[in-house]
């Protein structure tokens, strides 16, 4: 029993020494609240939970975001990616990467550039003639997961209320009104 705990404690001290250290020197990481990325102070990754990222300078890493938007008038030099939110790019902007949105609306301005995929699970993107995008295209629109759950719910509707109307009948046979006087 004890040299099985030994093995698991030396298995553990062998993991924490070979991890390697994160590197967070330039990353900006905020919770509620907004990062700014100015010209001057560039960042490397911008994660922000349940707040936005408005970049007017240069990222050289990644565009996280949750439960936040996206507002670039610069460039990102990786992906960006938004959950539950918007992302909006301003006319000349650039994306070195992908970009992804889920269950958010993205807003390209003119002459965009998108390195690499354009990627909207259950949003809608706005987009001119002149954005590029490097890859593919894929657009799933809401309706293909709204879809199917509103017909859902319209048979659950119609059952329950069917299952309803049917208790009250058989109520009203069991206990009549009483006569008028």
């Amino acid at each position: 029993m004890h040299s099985r705990f030994l093995a698991v404690c030396l298995f553990g001290a062998a993991l924490a020494v070979a991890a390697a250290p994160a590197r967070a020197n330039d990353d900006a990481v905020q919770f509620f609240n907004n990062i700014e990325v100015t010209p001057d102070a560039p960042v490397h990754d911008a994660i922000c939970f349940f707040c936005n990222v408005h970049a007017d300078g240069d990222v050289n890493g990644d565009i996280v975001v949750f439960f936040g938007n996206v507002h670039l008038n610069g460039q990102a030099h990786h992906d960006v990616v938004n959950f539950f939110g918007q992302v909006t790019a301003a006319d000349n902007s650039s994306i070195g990467g992908d970009l992804v949105s889920f269950f958010g609306s993205v807003r390209l301005g003119e002459n965009v550039t998108v390195a690499k995929d354009l990627v909207a699970m259950f949003g809608v993107v706005h987009t001119p003639s002149s954005v590029s995008i490097g890859k593919d295209r894929v657009v799933f629109s809401p309706w293909i997961l709204f879809g199917p759950l509103l017909v859902i719910f319209l048979v659950v509707f119609v059952i329950v209320h069917e299952i309803r109307v049917h208790r009250q009948r058989r109520f009203a046979q069991a206990y009549p009104l009483p006569p008028r006087q």
